[in-house]
């Protein structure tokens, strides 16, 4: 399907308060276009940069009713938007991502079935809806990792249970509620792809990005413009699996799909985002085309933007922990001045009023002319800010 082109000047909406949202605001009206931002929260880093802040609850219909009156085409910053919402909004104004490809991507259970289908690999997982799930789990699932289905994120819903007695204790702790048991592989790296694919089925693929978490939260992302054979075939094997699940899921927008690469080589999903992602914030300067204006460009039916990297790039996320002194714990402000110092540093902060240990409130950018210049400008902003950071990884 192909809609016709939404020129600028016109509104488009977003569902979703956060930082994607915000970043995805200032992307679109660098376009030219006028956005408007349901949220139930009085502030919100969207909907302080939108041209409208529509407070409403995500599933209200009046709320939904006055977006789709407003914005000619809507979409949403992350996967827990009620995916009837989403539908509902679809009958009266283009919607991208669906609510049926939402939907898939928010339950753990459905997106690990749909995948496995589509024909990527998977670590080994059982769905684990009762007390007996856990009883009747391979032992090859352990030590393994629960995670709850349903509304998970940054390591949250999830714990590492090296047996059954674990697991049991983890289910009861998560309530109860439907999860999925995944087997622990002996990881060698994590990647993930980012794509847009538009109304007509045209896709493009960013490079993949080199990502190292801390406490379950991406903390660094790495993109080398030179890969070896290795890395370059493990890209082209993670687009190649994107692209088939983007394909599947009849998928419009902006996507992210995690990936683990094993000892032995072998490379297997982990999930999918159906959204930009965190991982993609390096396009912000390193790429020609971000994946926010990729967002706003498939909604707007204009033609996809080249996702070509014009130089090696490292992304840093900030979390509140940087306003806490390392040494004392007590609360300052960080040194946004050494950070802006390093050179090819690029800062973005997300404007949220209350920085908790934990939470992400904005990440740098570094970009230079070689990968080893940007560790090493990378290292110097994240000592600025007490980030830990490892120059040779």
């Amino acid at each position: 399907m192909k809609y016709p082109m939404i020129a600028p000047g016109n509104w488009l909406g977003m569902v979703g308060g956060g930082q994607l949202g915000r970043m995805f605001c200032q992307s679109a009206q660098s376009l030219g276009y006028k956005v408007a931002v349901l949220e139930p929260a009085e502030s919100c880093p969207a909907g302080d940069v939108a041209d409208l802040h529509i407070r409403s609850a995500y599933d209200d219909a009046a709320g939904l009713a006055q977006l789709a009156a407003r914005c000619q085409a809507v979409s949403t910053e992350f996967e827990n938007v009620p995916a009837p919402s989403l539908d509902a909004l679809a009958r009266d104004v283009r919607v991208a991502p669906a609510g049926s490809a939402v939907a898939v991507a928010q339950d753990r259970i459905r997106e690990k079935a749909f995948i496995a289908g589509a024909g990527v690999p998977l670590a080994p997982y059982a769905e684990i809806r009762t007390a007996a799930d856990l009883d009747a789990a391979s032992p090859e699932l352990f030590p393994g990792i629960l995670k709850a289905a349903r509304l998970g994120y940054d390591g949250k819903g999830q714990a590492r249970v090296a047996d059954k007695d674990q697991a049991r204790k983890a289910y009861a702790d998560f309530g109860g509620v439907a999860c999925v048991l995944e087997a622990l592989m002996p990881l060698r790296a994590e990647l993930s792809v980012v794509l847009a694919r538009g109304f007509d089925g045209r896709c493009v693929v960013y490079p993949s990005a080199w990502n190292e978490h801390r406490d379950g939260i991406l903390a660094v992302s790495t993109v080398p413009t030179q890969l070896d054979q290795q890395q370059a075939e493990l890209q082209r094997s993670a687009a190649q699996a994107a692209l088939a699940i983007a394909a599947g899921l009849d998928y419009h927008g902006v996507l992210c799909v995690e990936f683990f690469v094993l000892q032995d080589g072998r490379l297997l999903a982990n999930e999918i985002a159906p959204r930009p992602h965190n991982s993609g914030h390096y396009t912000m300067d390193a790429c020609i085309t971000s994946q926010f204006e990729q967002q706003a460009r498939v909604m707007a039916g204009l033609p996809l933007g080249s996702t070509d990297s014009l130089c090696p790039a490292i992304m840093l996320n900030i979390l509140g922990d940087v306003w806490f002194d390392p040494a004392s714990g007590a609360r300052r402000e960080p040194d946004w001045a050494g950070v802006l110092a390093v050179p090819g540093a690029s800062l973005h902060l997300y404007g949220k009023a209350e920085a908790r240990r934990g939470r992400k409130m904005g990440h740098i950018n570094v970009v230079a002319p070689t990968l080893d210049a940007a560790r090493r400008s990378a290292a110097a902003a994240a000592a600025a800010l007490h980030i830990p950071f490892d120059r040779a990884a």
